[in-house]
């Protein structure tokens, strides 16, 4: 008989989730700030989302080679804790980095950087759970997850508003200069990530190959809609697929600058003729018989996805497309909305700018409160049901801000927000844990990261366009797209598998 993985105890869970504490300092820092570092060196507020498209496109590359990589590493330090340690020791520096940025070109590269070195990091966080919990557990580990994300980002959040308001740090500055208590906020965050990350890589332990081996979890595949891993599809698959894909992304291309239609929309074309090209790559690779080499295993594992991951996948994309619409709007729309003024230099912009970095702390820190309900919930209805509502509360969340013209009340907005927020950091990977095969866990984690990079790029590259011609400049309504999109997610749950 198979070996089971013995349950961990609460600190043990706890031990090995507190990274998570460090990571979501530099997102949130990230997250609340970056689009006011942009806005002070010159970007305009329609440019600001090609600008962020770093993030999500660096994400795209790094996850799924970060995670093909920790699946076959074993070492000293073990299987993704060398992962955990080399992001950190990079995205600190990045942070330290970031707010001396001197100009806007150096930001926008700044920003590649630190989310590089941040998902080096955090993907393998997500496969760590996979890996040390039993499936009974795996809805905890994840939701210790979202208690330290949202822990981490209520403070993160919090940095500029606190030194200002409690320390008297210099909240403004000279135009195109970054105000003290950001890049103070960025120093702090520097050494809160590589300290927690540190804490988990000392304090956890990981199962070695033999110990994976043991416990046999590997799943039979069945006609459910799992298949066989160890079918590579034929290199004519990967050149037909790959031809329509480059063929669609040039022919976009040349209708996008025919139509003269704005610059940010190549990133679409030209990444769906990226995509082609991989295929092709990976079809000669496949030719050669070199069937084992890493972009051939992550291309087709992607095109052999469980029949759970593909749902999930739908369901991330509407989900992610409205978070990332509220990280680039919010500061913009609350600015506008709310205090009236887009005049970065003034004092009223950044007081704005500030409460924008107090509402993002308190969806943080409303997700870490309820993080360890959601379980308590989803014992009782289902994961599915507990995530369908949660994404509909984030949607009459985002919606509302329109409503409200107190600051303070959107304070109301940001309690569904935070719902969603740790639904979404824990039901998804709940429910795709048990559809996974053990020994790919990473990898698919990489892969699922796809579907939350996608839609990222997708908003990057249209609400550009959206808030120029359809919204007249109002960012508002970016926020209120965001919204719909989230009621969107929230219907599509349904229609998830979940048997595990």
């Amino acid at each position: 008989m198979a070996k089971r993985k013995p349950p961990l105890s609460f600190w043990q869970i706890w031990n090995m989730s507190f990274g998570f504490l460090g990571i979501q300092f530099g997102f949130a820092l990230q997250n609340a700030n970056v689009s006011r570092i942009f806005e002070t060196l010159g970007a305009s507020v329609e440019n600001i989302p090609i600008l962020w498209v770093a993030a999500p496109v660096t994400g795209l590359i790094i996850q799924p080679i970060i995670g093909h990589m920790s699946d076959n590493t074993w070492n000293r330090l073990g299987r993704r804790r060398p992962y955990f340690l080399t992001g950190a020791i990079l995205a600190s520096i990045a942070l330290i980095a970031m707010p001396n940025s001197p100009f806007l070109w150096v930001a926008a590269g700044m920003l590649w950087i630190m989310d590089a070195s941040i998902n080096i990091s955090m993907e393998p966080f997500r496969a760590f759970v996979g890996d040390m919990l039993p499936s009974e557990q795996r809805t905890k580990g994840f939701a210790m997850q979202s208690f330290f994300i949202g822990t981490g980002a209520v403070v993160a959040s919090l940095l500029p508003y606190l030194l200002t308001n409690w320390f008297g740090v210099e909240n403004t500055a000279p135009a195109g200069k970054i105000p003290s208590s950001v890049r103070l906020s960025f120093y702090i965050g520097a050494a809160a990530f590589f300290s927690a990350v540190l804490w988990t890589v000392v304090r956890s332990k990981e199962y070695s190959p033999a110990e994976m081996r043991e416990f046999a979890e590997q799943k039979e595949m069945t006609d459910s809609g799992n298949i066989n891993r160890t079918t590579t599809p034929q290199s004519e698959l990967y050149f037909r697929r790959g031809l329509i894909w480059l063929t669609g992304g040039i022919v976009l291309s040349f209708l996008i600058g025919y139509l003269n239609l704005e610059a940010e929309l190549y990133i679409l074309s030209i990444g769906g003729a990226f995509f082609g090209l991989i295929q092709f790559i990976s079809g000669l690779l496949v030719r050669n018989g070199k069937i084992s080499n890493g972009l051939v295993s992550v291309i087709t594992d992607l095109f052999l996805m469980p029949r759970t991951m593909r749902q999930l996948a739908v369901v991330q994309f509407f989900s992610w497309f409205a978070l990332f619409s509220m990280w680039i709007y919010t500061t913009s729309a609350v600015t506008s909305h709310i205090y009236g003024t887009n005049d970065t230099a003034t004092e009223l912009y950044n007081r704005g700018a500030n409460w924008v970095g107090v509402l993002f702390a308190v969806y943080n820190g409303f997700a870490a409160l309820v993080a360890f309900l959601l379980p308590i919930i989803a014992k009782h209805t289902s994961r599915k049901f507990t995530h369908m509502i949660s994404l509909a509360a984030g949607g009459l969340g985002l919606i509302s801000i329109i409503i409200f013209r107190s600051p303070e009340l959107l304070i109301i907005s940001m309690l569904g927000v935070g719902l969603a927020w740790a639904s979404i950091l824990a039901m998804p990977y709940a429910i795709l844990t048990g559809a996974l095969p053990p020994h790919k866990m990473g990898t698919y984690m990489g892969i699922f990261n796809f579907f939350i990079v996608i839609p990222q790029i997708m908003a990057a590259s249209i609400l550009g366009f959206m808030v120029r011609h359809l919204f007249h400049g109002e960012s508002i309504y970016a926020l209120i797209t965001g919204g719909i999109s989230l009621f969107i997610a929230s219907f599509l749950v349904m229609f998830v598998e979940d048997k595990d």
